[in-house]
């Protein structure tokens, strides 16, 4: 169907909603108060020629999943999820590989073929045997069935499902991994990508990982710059950036002397009113250790300032809920401002790199160390042909019978 086709209504309808939340103002003051977190916090950018003067750490984590299916009923899937780590902006070895380019590690499974119910089963359970799974399991002490959100079965209908569940439960148990490095220290971060949430795994399980993150003393940060939050914040953002840059800048006490590095950044949790207007009541969003999804707590943040780029500076950070809230389990909601202050600090170190806007570099540098890109499927389906032809001995009319697309033919 062509796209002139669409409904005229059916146009007028999404840029309403567009035009409604992108003014929408939740009277956030511009000018913030430092005893309420949901109140602007500014602060002067760490100098460029700082950057690299921290002990602390980054591990950055990502994942990916791609598949390609044919017209025989023959599917070819594949997940996979790893990391990579920088310090004093030097990338260091993560992996035992004689390798001079390789640096970080990764995960892949090797059942990638699926023609039947039984073979996406066969997926699963082998997921469950891959190292850092399997002690993921063992640190949340019970059983998968109870861990996981969806039975084994419903997570097995269909192939796509399967492997974006591979890839998230895959992730999160790397961030265990990460923390039992034993190079990892108190005052090191790991970061991702997205929210510290999930519709896989139970919240209880996530919780327990929090804390003991929180306690080992390891930032863990997820960040993304796309959101729905961001969409409700439009109008707030653009206030906060007019006034940083045609206001504050101008008489702020910069310990920087020049002009073009002379930025301020700013962060602020975001409030339960827009958190329920972003995500329509969705338990996803809720600020608990109870009744949610995950251990994170929403903040926006500005890292860096790009001139006339409003909005793209900005990203959404969810942070360990324990680090921000040491008291929650007690029931003390007292926010750690000194902790707050000095996360999205330190976060300033990975953001000055000009073509990233503000978004941490090793999250960009990891997502091109694992992404299954988009050629993906020739590339496979080239190696599976090379295999069946050399080691298979198949004829190259079969091999190539397998593989036809009609939807490319005709």
């Amino acid at each position: 169907m062509e796209i002139k086709n669409i409904p005229e209504e059916t146009i007028e309808a999404v840029t309403k909603h567009i035009n409604e939340s992108n003014n929408k103002n939740y009277n956030i003051p511009i000018i913030g108060n430092p005893n309420n977190a949901e109140t602007p916090q500014v602060f002067e950018i760490i100098p460029f020629n700082e950057i690299d003067i921290s002990e602390s750490k980054f591990f950055a984590i990502d994942g990916s999943y791609n598949l390609a299916q044919f017209y025989n009923g023959l599917a070819i899937g594949l997940y996979t999820a790893g990391y990579i780590c920088y310090h004093k902006g030097q990338q260091k070895r993560m992996n035992t590989l004689d390798d001079p380019i390789i640096l970080g590690k990764s995960y892949f499974p090797t059942r990638i073929l699926a023609t039947n119910e039984q073979d996406l089963l066969d997926i699963y359970d082998e997921l469950l045997t891959i190292e850092p799974v399997k002690d993921l399991i063992y640190f949340f002490g019970d059983k998968p069935e109870s861990i996981f959100a969806y039975s084994k079965e419903n997570i097995c209908v269909n192939f796509s499902s399967l492997l974006s569940f591979c890839q998230e439960v895959l992730e999160t148990a790397i961030i265990l991994e990460i923390a039992n490095r034993e190079e990892t220290k108190e005052g090191d971060f790991i970061l991702k990508d997205g929210t510290l949430r999930s519709l896989q795994i139970k919240q209880k399980y996530l919780i327990k990982l929090g804390k003991y993150l929180h306690e080992k003393g390891i930032k863990i940060i997820a960040i993304t710059k796309q959101s729905p939050i961001k969409m409700e914040l439009s109008y707030t953002l653009k206030q906060i950036d007019n006034y940083l840059q045609d206001q504050l800048k101008l008489t702020y006490p910069f310990k920087e002397t020049e002009p073009k590095r002379k930025k301020l950044c700013c962060w602020f949790e975001v409030s339960e009113t827009v958190l329920l207007a972003s995500y329509k009541g969705d338990m996803y969003a809720k600020k608990s250790i109870t009744g949610g999804r995950g251990f994170g707590l929403f903040f926006a943040a500005r890292l860096d300032y790009v001139e006339k780029l409003q909005n793209y500076d900005w990203v959404i950070a969810d942070l360990n809920i324990f680090d921000a809230i040491p008291g929650i389990e007690d029931g003390n909601m007292h926010k750690d401002k000194v902790t707050l202050d000095f996360i999205f600090k330190e976060l300033t170190r990975l953001t000055q790199e000009h073509y990233i806007l503000g978004y941490p570099y090793p999250l960009v540098e990891v997502h091109n160390f694992v992404t299954l890109k988009k050629n993906f499927k020739e590339e496979i389906i080239n190696r599976v042909k090379f295999s069946l032809y050399k080691d298979q001995r198949m004829d190259n009319v079969d091999i190539e019978n397998l593989f036809l697309d009609f939807h490319e033919r005709f």
